[in-house]
């Protein structure tokens, strides 16, 4: 079984969790047809602090979540990171902890949240998320441990400043994974958050990341989310991607073996569309694919301006980044790339080459 499509699976229930149940959201500002209105307000609780309560969507766009360190200049990787990264991606993340080990994401669920719950209190604010993971994030002026005991989630404590709430995480064990692409991190790694509820139901968020034994400086990422109104969590428990993990494979033997030529990685460079309301990353009108060539001759993808993942090639014209599935070039007549067919676990989208 293929560790790709598995994880299309994966990415296919996280993008769009909960999705069918209709839950009426009680106490929230509605437009005059009755929907929710994201554009009211931002509340505040009873002491005059924003009010994060609520469920939101949260997380990096897709292209971050393949590839985090998008940002940084590959210098500013240590090469054990960097070659640690590129086997793990042409395992295709087979040994991934979070989706097949189904193990807690740790700082992946803090850039790449996806549905989860806020509950807010003086003292303490608490995240719950769908495979039923939960953060403590502590107000109580308490600080970080100097010492602590690695575990997956790590240790948190917050304080506000104006509007913002800051959050200060550490205390990571090293087993988690940063990103899709398998970037590790170590013990050392610090992450701060910043969150400002814009209004009603736009939460705006800035993760930046410190880890000095492998990055020569740190990073910050969008992770912005919306006010996911009228539903609910539903429980996710990765019960059958562990019993299936020891039928991921990553790559086959003869899939090893493929070499494509400099000059048919060539053809495949350009700019690919998808107009679609179910594409990859809803957030987007259009979803932007665009392939690049390395100066050492690798093909690399990025999404919606962000990402450049490589793609590992499984034959001349198919290749997988280890996000959502394939991506396959189809030649036209003229010997032209025109379109590049995403397969993912539920339909293959058709994304057209611009000229």
């Amino acid at each position: 079984m293929r560790s790709a499509f598995l994880l299309g699976i994966f990415c296919c229930c996280r993008c769009v969790p909960g999705q069918w149940l209709s839950q009426p959201t009680a106490g929230i500002p509605r437009t005059a047809a009755g929907q929710a209105n994201l554009s009211a307000p931002a509340p505040k609780t009873a002491d005059g602090k924003p009010d994060l309560n609520g469920l939101w969507r949260l997380g990096v766009e897709i292209g971050v979540s393949a590839n985090i360190t998008t940002d940084l200049d590959s210098s500013d990787i240590q090469p054990w990171a960097r070659d640690l990264s590129r086997h793990r991606l042409e395992d295709f993340g087979k040994e991934d902890p979070e989706i097949t080990g189904c193990l807690p994401g740790g700082p992946r669920h803090i850039t790449h949240g996806g549905l989860t719950k806020i509950l807010q209190t003086p003292n303490t604010i608490a995240m719950l998320y769908e495979d039923l993971s939960y953060r403590q994030i502590f107000l109580d002026g308490r600080k970080l441990p100097a010492d602590p005991n690695p575990n997956w989630m790590g240790y948190s404590v917050g304080h506000w400043e104006g509007d913002v709430l800051v959050v200060e995480s550490a205390g990571f064990n090293d087993k988690t994974w940063l990103d899709f692409a398998g970037h590790p991190h170590s013990e050392s790694l610090r992450m701060t958050e910043r969150y400002r509820r814009r209004d009603f139901g736009h939460l705006e968020l800035r993760v930046t990341l410190d880890d000095p034994k492998v990055y020569a400086k740190p990073w910050t990422v969008v992770a912005d989310g919306t006010l996911a109104a009228d539903t609910e969590l539903l429980e996710y428990v990765c019960a059958e991607n562990e019993k299936d993990q020891a039928h991921l494979v990553g790559r086959t033997s003869e899939e090893k073996k493929v070499i494509v030529p400099r000059a048919t990685l060539a053809k495949y460079v350009g700019v690919y569309e998808v107009a679609s309301a179910n594409a990859l990353d809803t957030r987007a009108p259009r979803n932007v694919f665009r392939i690049t060539l390395s100066e050492d001759g690798e093909l690399l993808l990025d999404m919606q301006g962000k990402g450049k993942i490589p793609m590992i090639p499984l034959s001349q014209t198919t290749f997988s980044p280890r996000l959502l599935g394939t991506y396959e070039f189809v030649i036209d007549k003229g010997g032209v790339a025109s379109v590049m067919l995403v397969h993912s676990a539920e339909e293959v989208l058709r994304a057209v080459r611009k000229p």
